[in-house]
């Protein structure tokens, strides 16, 4: 694995930071003495590591395209050089100590091994070319260059004498070639990364230098940089020189004895090995008890979150059985008030049943009286029928004593021309005798004459009277037979209201015995209603009994009689009722 792909495990480190105010006293110089370090090394990094972090160009010269060519070339020559070179040693070496059966199985391991290492560096440049480097391909790529570093220096080891120092040079010789390609190999693959990722931050490299005078104290610090994924050098260093600036402050603050400091100021000393700097470490205690409180805080609001919801589902709760107990209390009220007043209604119509009963009694009284008034009626029809023939007798009675008059009368004019005849024989005195007895026997016809007529005319009169009393008669007995027909109606139907409110008696002890709903209930008051009204059903189907029903009940009279104001309602208990009747319900 490069150095440049160590995880990072600390935070990032902040430049120029301040000493936090967890111990009092520090002294500021100590503090900002790093700001200044900082600066120095940074032109460092740059000019020993050899790892400067600028981007190149984006795209190469012809000359740069050239050189990139050379180097490849070198490159592939160099694989075929090494490869060759420790072909036939591998080969042999494993033929005749590795125990392979033959030279050429020798030869296909040693094949094997060169054409996995070759394909393995292949993939591992592709990758980086792509930008999708995988970072431990090149470990099994070591360990079997490795292994073939062995095996070439092995074959050249002396078999039957001791080692010389020609041995270990030739031995070593073997193994330059491998390892000059592998070198040449991360070379390239360094290369290609930093043209695929230019503006990747390179990891600092500490000098040789510092190596070579502080060796154990450089490598704790390339300890500390490795573990806690530090990638800068300089920043590194400022964090050494600001932890020794604090040590020697803490010690001259206790007067050289450190074991008189408190846990919280030995912070950074402790916590320096795990890549804290001195601020960090010294704002830890704080960074600490405000994550504490938070978390308090956090727990505490959490706690108050959920007894709110608890209160909010323990409300709800009852809000929903109160709701609950709402709505069955309103059922059972909907359902009481339905039951009473079906109750009602049959007590209405037991009520209105006995008021017919009575009523028909009342009928019967008054058919009788009407019968009597027509009996009397009809003698008084009878009686004027009598006195009519009695005024026709008269007026046939007046008209011959009319004509007998008119033959007196006659007879008197005879008598007066016989008088006239006899006028001439007869003396003046006898003929004026006899012609006042004439004028007086005229005047008495005329009398008798003029009293015919008055009878004539009462006869007619009375005639006319009878006739009248007769039309009357007739009339008064037409009124008394409606009457009657009236009465006889208001009987049958106060007998029909009677047996249907026995039938609704019956039916709502029925249908009390069984605890019927109110919506059933209202439904077979429909279809009772619907036979009342002279439904019949034998020889119809079930559409023809549905018709018959709607056109018997209006729905009107379903939300008259059932107490409904919803015309839907009405509608389905009419049509309910229908069904129940083609499925054989009779009250």
């Amino acid at each position: 694995m490069a150095l440049t792909d160590w995880p990072r495990t600390a935070a990032e480190p902040a430049p120029a930071s301040a000493s936090p105010a967890a111990v009092s006293g520090t002294p500021a110089p100590v503090s900002r003495t790093p700001a200044v370090v900082s600066d120095a090394p940074e032109f460092v990094s740059e000019t020993e590591s050899g790892t400067g972090t600028k981007s190149s160009p984006g795209k190469l010269t012809g000359t740069q395209r050239w050189a990139t060519a050379a180097i490849v070339i070198a490159a592939l020559a160099l694989a075929g050089i090494g490869l060759y070179l420790s072909f036939e040693h591998v080969a042999d070496f494993a033929h005749k100590e590795l125990r392979f059966d033959s030279l050429g199985k020798g030869q296909l391991f040693a094949v094997g091994v060169d054409v996995g290492i070759m394909v393995m560096i292949a993939v591992d440049l592709l990758m980086a070319w792509l930008n999708r480097p995988i970072s431990w391909i090149r470990y099994p790529v070591w360990l079997l260059t490795a292994a073939t570093v062995v095996l070439n220096a092995a074959s050249g080891a002396p078999k039957d004498r001791a080692w010389e120092l020609l041995d270990y040079v030739a031995a070593g010789a073997h193994g330059v070639v491998p390892i000059l390609f592998i070198m040449v190999v991360e070379l390239g693959r360094t290369a290609i990364d930093r043209l695929v990722r230019p503006d990747q931050a390179e990891r600092d490299s500490i000098p040789w230098m510092r190596w070579t005078l502080a060796p154990v104290a450089t490598a704790r610090i390339f300890r500390r940089m490795r573990l806690w994924g530090i990638a800068s050098y300089p920043e590194m260093v400022r964090r050494d020189q600001a932890l020794i600036g604090y040590e020697q402050w803490l010690t001259r603050k206790h007067d050289g004895d450190l074991s008189q400091a408190s846990e919280d100021e030995r912070l950074p000393l402790t916590m320096a090995p795990y890549g804290y700097t001195v601020s960090e470490a010294l704002a830890l205690p704080e960074q600490q008890e405000s994550d504490a409180e938070k978390r308090e805080e956090e727990a505490r609001q959490r706690r108050l979150d959920a007894e709110t919801r608890r209160e909010i589902a323990q409300k709800k709760a009852e809000a929903e059985r109160l709701q609950a107990d709402g709505d069955l209390e309103a059922v059972r009220a909907r359902v009481d008030g339905e039951t009473g007043q079906a109750r009602a209604h049959a007590k209405a119509q037991v009520g209105a049943a006995e008021r017919a009963a009575v009523l028909e009694e009342q009928a019967l009284e008054t058919a009788v009286i009407a019968e009597a008034r027509a009996r009397e009626a009809e003698a008084g029809r009878r009686e004027a029928q009598e006195r009519e023939a009695a005024a026709a007798a008269d007026v046939q009675t007046a008209e011959l004593e009319r004509q007998a008059a008119e033959k007196r009368k006659e007879a008197a004019e005879a008598d007066r021309a016989v008088a006239a005849e006899a006028q001439a024989v007869e003396t003046r005195t006898v003929a004026e005798a006899r012609h006042a007895a004439a004028e007086a026997d005229r005047a008495a016809a005329e009398t008798e004459k003029a009293a015919a007529e008055t009878r004539r005319r009462a006869a007619e009169a009375d005639r006319q009277a009878a006739q009248e009393a007769e039309r009357k008669a007739v009339a008064d007995a037409g009124v008394q037979a409606a009457r009657k027909r009236e009465a006889d109606a208001e009987v049958a139907a106060a007998e029909r209201r009677l047996a249907a409110a026995e039938i609704e008696r019956r039916a709502v002890e029925t249908e009390d015995a069984a605890k019927l709903s109110p919506r059933e209930r209202s439904v077979r008051k429909v279809a009772r209603m619907a036979f009342a009204a002279g439904l019949t059903v034998d020889g119809l189907a079930a559409e023809d009994v549905h018709h018959e029903l709607c056109d018997l009940i209006s729905i009107a009279t379903v939300q008259r009689e059932l107490a409904v104001s919803s015309t839907d309602t009405a509608s389905k208990y009419r049509q309910e009722a229908a069904v129940l009747i083609v499925h054989g319900y009779r009250p």
